[in-house]
């Protein structure tokens, strides 16, 4: 056959399990002949599992379910804004919104996940069969753009071309090649072993498989227990679609950012042989002191390491998320799936400290906690250094008499996703990497900081001091002591090394119980999957848990 030939694009699968192909009628001197390239019959889907924040919400639009008191029926609630000028709106409108606005809208139980956020695949220079009906029947829309719009998109190109011809040769892709070339420091590994560059058989193998890739969105303010079950549906769903129509599909992989790894180790533990592997890329395994900053005192503005672009950013963050302790607890108070990500029990201890300045030593620390279960902690409501303080988390009234009852049952349903539903499973095909980056630095632990002049204190008067009022703005708290006044105390910024987010000590919690850990620099945690060196690593992981796929 010597006539030219040009691909058919958008190759759809029907019932009948048979790709079908589109082309435009053209005159019979026009004798190029349309190609549709059939992708393998073998189907491991690929699904991305976001993080906290990373799924839009929008108010239930069933009539039958619990009414949203703030937005309309299927009015978006959280749409994490794309680029600077949606960013500028953003920030303007959360601005404006006060705690019982915020409140209301981001109401666990009337939110559901929003399929349709942006999709921006103008970004790209070539399309490669996926188009906007193609990336929403794939469930695109329901997580974040900004943050995995390009980890979707490689995924789906790259994982679907593996090979190409070249004078006749059939010749690795250029993608594969750059994968194979990145420099393995990056990965925090040396090029031997798990990591060194892939071979002919591997490929051969990879590309006997079609890897179709999805989003998962969940509701992020419930339990990541439940969001395990939904993701459980999910898998299923996927499989069963493809085994409908004829095609040879048995398991799916996961690729999950952050908290997405909580949900998918759930997900894993209740169906492991429909997984075929995980990579867990920044997953806050024990849990994250951050939490306990952003209930306690607000989204923190800047870090010591940050540029003062990044700061600006975080500025930013914290305007939508909530700058106060007013702000914020009445948001995750009651929801379980933000109290999850607090220091759990594998946490090491100590990790709260209560400090006072001395000026020729260290600093003295009166307290340092939890010395029990971190659970009794965050059920302590009376502290002054409490998590959680009920005069803040019911501007609405939206608890009716029922507001200690509701955050004790939302810390209890924490306690149990830790300690039971999760503790220390992981998918015996799993892979992680995490922030080990002191320029991205995290908070390993909170401590509340005094001035010297009130060295004289006791560690029991300390404890037993009273709050004076709400925090401050910066999340500082004054303190009164009997016969001995008002102390001020200021919780201290990021100490430690991580992405910015999850501290090293959380992020390398995986270790021992995974295949490989790779402790990495270079990014910070929402930024992780569109680093270069996190994206290829990604992609020469998915080809090694494809090696074991019988």
């Amino acid at each position: 056959m010597d006539e030219p030939t040009r691909p058919l694009p958008n190759p759809r699968l029907n019932k009948d399990g048979q790709w079908v192909g589109t082309s435009t009628l053209t005159p019979k001197a026009i004798t190029t002949r349309g190609v549709l390239t059939i992708p393998p019959r073998r189907v491991i889907p690929v699904i991305v599992v976001p993080g906290i924040m990373g799924s839009n919400l929008r108010a239930k639009v069933d009539p039958g379910a619990d009414r949203n008191m703030a937005l309309a029926p299927g009015e978006p609630a959280w749409r994490p804004p794309n680029g600077a000028i949606a960013g500028g709106k953003e920030v303007l409108k959360w601005k404006n919104r006060k705690p019982k606005q915020r409140q209301a809208i981001l109401d666990p139980s009337t939110l559901e996940v929003d399929d349709s956020g942006d999709i921006n695949l103008s970004m790209f220079s070539f399309s490669d069969g996926v188009d906007e009906r193609h990336a929403r029947t794939h469930w695109w829309g329901e997580i974040h753009w900004g943050s995995y719009g390009n980890l979707l998109y490689t995924l789906e190109h790259n994982l679907n071309s593996t090979f190409t011809v070249f004078n006749g040769f059939r010749v690795i892709q250029p993608h594969w090649k750059a994968v194979n070339h990145w420099d393995r420091r990056q990965w925090g590994a040396a090029s031997s072993g798990l990591t060194a560059p892939l071979t002919e058989a591997e490929f051969e193998k990879h590309a006997g498989f079609h890897f179709p890739v999805y989003g998962f969105g969940y509701n992020w303010l419930l339990s990541n227990g439940l969001s395990a079950k939904q993701l459980k549906r999910r898998v299923k769903e996927i499989i069963k679609f493809w085994s409908s129509r004829k095609q040879d599909c048995k398991q799916v992989i996961l690729v999950t950012h952050s908290m997405g790894g909580l949900v998918a180790r759930a997900c894993a533990k209740e169906i492991p042989d429909l997984i075929a592997g995980i990579i867990h890329g920044v997953m806050p395994a024990f849990g994250a002191p951050l939490c306990y900053r952003r209930i306690a005192c607000g989204t923190e503005t800047s870090s010591p390491s940050g540029s003062w672009i990044g700061n600006m950013g975080m500025e930013a963050f914290a305007i939508i998320a909530g700058e106060k302790a007013e702000e914020t607890t009445p948001v995750m108070a009651t929801a379980p799936g933000p109290l999850e990500l607090l220091p759990n029990h594998l946490y090491p201890k100590p990790w709260l400290f209560v400090s006072t300045k001395r000026q020729s030593s260290p600093d003295m620390d009166y307290l340092q906690l939890p010395t029990g279960s971190p659970y009794d902690l965050y059920r302590d409501m009376k502290s002054w250094y409490r998590l959680i303080d009920p005069a803040l988390a019911d501007p609405a009234g939206m608890h009716k008499g029922k507001l200690v009852h509701d955050i004790l049952e939302a810390i209890t349903e924490a306690e149990e996703f830790h300690t039971q539903v999760l503790d220390s499973y992981y998918h015996p095909n799993s892979y992680a990497f995490y922030g080990n980056d002191f320029g991205q630095r995290s908070f390993g632990v909170c401590r509340w900081l005094s001035e010297p002049h009130h060295v004289g204190l006791s560690s029991s008067e300390v404890q037993n001091g009273k709050p004076e009022g709400s925090s401050t703005f910066g999340g500082g708290r004054n303190v009164s002591f009997p016969s001995k006044g008002t102390a001020y105390f200021q919780h201290m910024d990021q100490d430690t090394r991580g992405d910015g987010t999850v501290p090293s000590q959380s992020g390398a919690g995986p270790s021992g119980k995974v295949k490989h850990l790779f402790a990495t620099r270079g990014y910070d945690h929402q930024g992780s999957y569109s680093n270069g060196a996190m994206l290829a690593l990604t992609q020469h992981l998915i080809v090694k848990i494809v090696q074991g796929v019988a």
